[in-house]
């Protein structure tokens, strides 16, 4: 009998989460059978993923018309088809979440995203989405922007599972988790208890590949010594800048500092693989999943990445195979003239606007869709 490689991933440590959301999924029964036959143990959504699910089917036309003769605006109609689906997506991970003490069983909805930058909007938003989805099992997700920094601080500090998302780079992954340790320890002071407070850490991967490889590309066509060098990283930057973002985890939460909170009852901040699937079509399509194996961390797939691991992936512990390999790597990009400080603020303005972009659209259909109805 055949041994699922998407059930191995938890006997490294690992938990499999599923980057995408949708009605019938969930009424279908298939979250389900994923659940039971896969072992999937979480969900996360964005923006860009309820544009697809809305607009490319018809599965949410009964409550948009309902809530359009009802006299809801469009920003109130997508209130509650996202919050209802990830309500019951919740409802269907409520026994992983109490299987596994509130490790797992999560499912993440996102605050505005035109809210990037306005630490403000973002944690009044946060408490609107917390209160109404009203689940322990779930994660408001808030961009590692700057401003989103201070958010994530306030929001832990007040008891609100938070999942930041758009985390591109080492230094601001760093200031993450020292935002989740300060909201911590300010909770703390305040008599307030740590047990039920959760937090993940999702780290992008592929699309740092995806900007630098272009820029490794031209080095490589200039020849030279540094062109060697280019075609050893070439490829290995994403999964270089996320091995060590593992290495700043133990730091950080094997510290003396984070275990006087653990005494209190307080959960590490685990990281999460985000976009794991393969953007060069010449590389394997369970890449970024292959390498990032190791304890305390998740991986969210899409559903085809999630399919093609089922398929033929070869789960084994290697997040931490090459860590002196990947920290070379890092360290000798400046050589090349390629700022890994300037990719990441780059995928990060791109990435705000990525979500901004179909939520606008998601709206205008709702409008569209309402108004004939």
């Amino acid at each position: 009998m055949n041994v699922n490689p998407l059930k191995t991933l938890g006997t490294f440590g690992q938990s499999l989460w599923l980057d995408y959301i949708r009605r019938d999924l969930i009424t279908s029964g298939q979250l389900r059978r994923l659940i039971e036959e896969d072992g999937l143990r979480g969900m996360t959504s964005n923006p860009s993923i309820f544009e697809k699910a809305i607009v490319d089917s018809h599965e949410y036309d009964e409550d948009i018309r309902t809530l359009a003769l009802e006299g809801k605006g469009v920003n109130a109609i997508y209130d509650a088809l996202s919050q209802r689906d990830v309500q019951r997506a919740a409802d269907e991970f409520r026994p992983v979440y109490d299987k596994t003490a509130g490790n797992d069983g999560y499912v993440s909805l996102e605050v505005n995203p035109h809210l990037a930058h306005d630490t403000n909007g973002t944690v009044e938003e946060a408490h609107r989405l917390w209160k109404a989805l009203a689940r322990p099992n779930v994660f408001i997700k808030v961009p590692a922007t700057t401003e989103g920094l201070s958010a994530i601080q306030a929001l832990i500090s007040e008891g609100i599972n938070v999942n930041v998302t758009l985390l591109f780079g080492l230094p601001r992954y760093r200031h993450v988790a020292e935002a989740y340790l300060a909201g911590l320890a300010a909770r703390a002071a305040r008599g307030k208890p740590l047990q039920q407070v959760a937090s993940v850490a999702s780290f992008f991967v592929s699309r740092i590949d995806a900007l630098v490889d272009p820029l490794l590309e031209t080095v490589i066509a200039q020849g030279g010594k540094a062109a060697d060098f280019a075609k050893k990283a070439r490829g290995h930057v994403a999964i270089a800048s996320a091995t060590m973002a593992y290495q700043i985890y133990k730091e950080m939460f094997w510290s003396g500092r984070f275990k006087e909170l653990a005494a209190q009852g307080a959960r590490v901040q685990r990281l999460l693989w985000a976009s794991t699937s393969t953007k060069n079509p010449d590389e394997s399509d369970v890449k970024y999943v292959e390498a990032l194996i190791g304890p305390d961390t998740i991986n969210t797939m899409t559903l085809a990445t999630l399919d093609a691991y089922r398929d033929h992936g070869d789960p084994k512990a290697r997040l931490e195979h090459d860590v002196e390999e990947a920290r070379l790597v890092l360290e000798r990009l400046p050589e090349l003239d390629i700022s890994l400080d300037h990719v990441t603020r780059q995928l990060e303005n791109d990435g705000v606007e990525k979500f901004n972009k179909p939520f606008d659209q998601l709206l205008q259909t709702l409008a569209n869709r309402s108004s004939s109805m």
